[in-house]
């Protein structure tokens, strides 16, 4: 993390009191302290950046390669509308299709059953196999015009082909023009109604990707208490303004984003982070817009309303990742526009070949059924539907993918590369060890050290009374609070003078440190000592303690043959302390932030494929620069333009269940690709007759029923990627027991 952020000076009791591992400055990085510094940089409740340029909510869809040109849906703009669009109209067909086939006299022939002799029979199918075609067909023949205007042919245009052949040719058997095998009025509403189905299945996806940011904004409540004076206003939250203080109760959602100013609640943040444990949360930090504070209330000062929460910030990400154009998208497209031509010069070479041959009825059955199940529908749902899904799901476990491209390179990931502070570490002082003297108990200490912190605001302070609390000690109370630069505060507890500090109080005092002081500073610890009365009685040390799922982490990373690397601008005592606790392969300390990015060029230029996890403040250039950059702990600065994956929550382990989404969206990509353009590439030269001569060939029939399915088998084959369950203790443990 490395941030040193500027602090107000009633911040600066505890500056230079605080003894590090090593006497000479240097870059530190949050919660940890050189001997000159303190340890409190960084500890402004983790504000950062909210630089939001370039996230526009509304961006069209145009990097949805392949499906710009359809009918009133260009680039699946508002996809909830064309949702309903294609489900009504799928079912309108539906309802057609079924007497258009059951009453063709083509199906009945292949089928085996006999139809009615009566005369007006004969034109049902060609009278609601013409309102399918131009109702049904209509989204497929305006985007073969597109298409053709734009000199780009594509899937619209060989699935326009393919329902055009079958109209006129059915038309011409119906009027008696050609041979009635010709008749393929049920190819033509089986043909209308899988396209169909397979636009709906995508916009279905789609949608729920979109419905399900969404639903984060009906989170927010529909009024705010604000505080005016000494009343309590009831107002719209986007009557709120920066600045403003408002009143959340016990079960109330926050209104705005905001930090904390009086008051401790445990906050309910899944709906941001994809956690489902409850965040305790108190003065100075800060809470999002739609988080529900479960068990007591608090107030809370607003500094961030509208389009710039997190959860607006949320939706622009992932209306991002749905706009970004993949290489296997762009393959995709490529693959389709081959096709056309694949199948225009089957088909001239069918007719051709057929004719010459002697047979031009032949010619012209296999013409057509070479140009019907050529239709590459399956293989525009291929990606597009596969990629929609996976950024649904990794969106509701808090892994917000904004590039495409990062998802697809994070399966060749072989070296993961982890900032430290706020990123394997909570970013924040802990009390670790309490070494008493004399005839002092540990508790003892620990709660006169706290009584005489009470008052100060030092994040070391903090750390103090906040383990006293979580301890359960009785802290007496104290008076005559008073703190001095570089040295320590003072206190009156219980009659006696309470003083906590570092070296500079001792030399003040004329004592000298505990002998397990050379220990702790050997771990990177920062030291304090306390004295009541003039004489030590106690000293405590604290470190920037270690998330406990960082642990597995490492170990599922290990498991998968990824190399973990961890980058700080801490000591190397204090970096080896955490990389030896963690099993971390490699240790880079000592980095200056502007240096992170020259370290990920070096492993990179050992032909490492790098991905870079930090918080998204100083580590930017380093996000960049990594073949993958992961902002983790961003759920409330979502805008990060240097990385590519956004983890919503602190969890290391979120990087594991990236790479495993990552594996899994490659593996059905893989999967639909193959069965998409494998059935194209087998069953266009089996229906153009290539086998006629050993007494094989493909009826129209199976050739358009093999087509439809090939369509509906890769979108179930998409679907089965929904039962991928990302939550990071699920799926670490998932790869620790496999």
């Amino acid at each position: 993390m490395d941030n040193q952020q500027n602090h107000p000076t009633k911040h600066i009791d505890h500056v230079d009191h605080a003894q590090h591992a090593d006497d000479t400055p240097h870059t530190h990085e949050a919660g940890h302290a050189s001997g000159e510094n303190g340890a409190h940089a960084g500890h402004e409740g983790h504000e950062r950046s909210r630089d939001h340029a370039g996230h526009d909510a509304h961006a069209g869809h145009s990097g949805q390669g392949g499906h710009e040109s359809h009918d009133g849906h260009a680039g699946h703009g508002g996809h909830e509308g064309h949702v309903a669009q294609y489900r009504r109209m799928f079912w309108i067909m539906l309802v057609l299709a079924i007497p258009t086939v059951a009453l063709s006299g083509m199906f009945a022939s292949i089928v085996g059953y006999s139809l009615p002799e009566v005369t007006w029979l004969a034109w049902v199918s060609p009278i609601l196999g013409t309102i399918m075609y131009v109702w049904g067909g209509k989204p497929f023949l305006t985007g073969a015009v597109d298409e053709i205007k734009a000199r780009k042919p594509g899937m619209m245009l060989l699935i326009a082909l393919a329902i055009t052949v079958a109209f006129l040719a059915s038309w011409a058997a119906s009027l008696g023009i050609v041979h009635h095998e010709l008749d393929f009025w049920w190819e033509l509403a089986l043909l209308v109604v899988i396209m169909l189905l397979g636009h709906w299945i995508e916009m279905r996806s789609l949608a729920q990707t979109t419905s399900a940011l969404d639903s984060l904004a009906a989170l927010l409540p529909d009024e705010a208490e604000r505080v005016e004076g000494d009343e309590i206003v009831t107002v719209s939250p986007s009557a709120l303004r920066v600045g403003d203080v408002v009143v959340v109760r016990p079960g109330g959602s926050v209104p705005a984003d905001g930090r904390v100013v009086d008051g401790r609640a445990s906050f309910d943040e899944s709906m941001v982070t994809g956690e489902s444990r409850t965040v305790g949360r108190g003065v100075g930090e800060h809470v999002s817009a739609g988080t529900v504070a479960t068990d007591s209330g608090v107030r809370i000062e607003v500094t961030a309303i509208g389009d710039d929460t997190a959860l607006a910030g949320i939706q622009r990400l992932v209306t991002e990742a749905q706009n970004s154009s993949s290489r296997a998208q762009r393959l995709a497209d490529t693959a389709a526009g081959w096709l056309f031509w694949f199948a225009l010069a089957a088909a001239v070479v069918t007719a051709i070949v057929w004719t010459l041959v002697g047979n031009p009825d032949d010619a012209v059955v296999r013409t057509i059924t070479v140009l019907v199940i050529a239709c590459p529908h399956a293989l525009g749902l291929a990606i597009p539907l596969v990629v929609s899904i996976a950024t649904e799901r990794s969106a509701r476990a808090g892994i917000l993918v904004k590039d495409r491209l990062a998802l697809e390179s994070m399966r060749l990931v072989d070296s993961v590369l982890f900032d430290k502070t706020g990123t394997l570490t909570k970013g924040e002082p802990t009390v670790t060890s309490v070494e008493p003297a004399g005839e002092y108990a540990a508790d003892d200490v620990l709660a006169l050290a706290a009584a005489a912190e009470g008052d100060s605001e030092h994040p070391l302070a903090q750390a103090i009374v906040r383990a006293a609390r979580d301890r359960g000690l009785d802290v007496p109370a104290a008076a005559d609070f008073s703190s001095s630069p570089a040295v320590g505060v003072t206190a009156t507890v219980g009659g006696s003078v309470v003083r906590v500090g570092g070296p500079y109080m001792l030399q003040e005092e004329g004592e000298r440190e505990l002998d397990v002081a050379e220990e702790w500073r050997s771990r990177g610890a920062i030291i304090l000592h306390v004295l009541r009365g003039g004489e030590v009685i106690g000293a405590l040390a604290l470190s920037d303690e270690i998330r406990a799922e960082s642990r597995d982490a490492v170990r599922a990373l290990h498991k998968l043959g990824v190399e973990v690397v961890m980058i700080t601008g801490d000591a190397e005592a204090v970096a080896n302390t955490v990389a030896d606790e963690l099993g971390i392969d490699r240790v880079l300390a000592g980095v200056r932030p502007e240096d992170k990015a020259a370290e990920v060029l070096k492993l990179q230029g050992e032909g490492k494929r790098v991905a870079m996890v930090g918080d998204g403040v100083n580590d930017a250039p380093a996000l960049a620069q990594a073949d993958v950059g992961l902002a983790i702990g961003a759920g409330t600065d979502v805008a990060i333009a240097s990385a590519g994956v956004i983890l919503a929550s602190d969890d290391p382990r979120s990087v594991v269940s990236v790479i495993e989404l990552s594996k899994a969206t490659y593996r059905k990509m893989r999967q639909n690709l193959w069965w998409a353009a494998g059935y194209n590439l087998l069953s266009v030269p089996l229906a153009a007759g290539v086998l006629a001569p050993i007494g094989f060939v493909l009826p129209m029939s199976v050739g358009a029923i093999l087509m439809s399915l090939s369509t509906v088998v890769v979108a179930l084959n998409a679907q089965l990627l929904r039962r991928l369950d990302l939550r990071p203790e699920v799926t670490t443990q998932r790869v620790l027991q496999s």
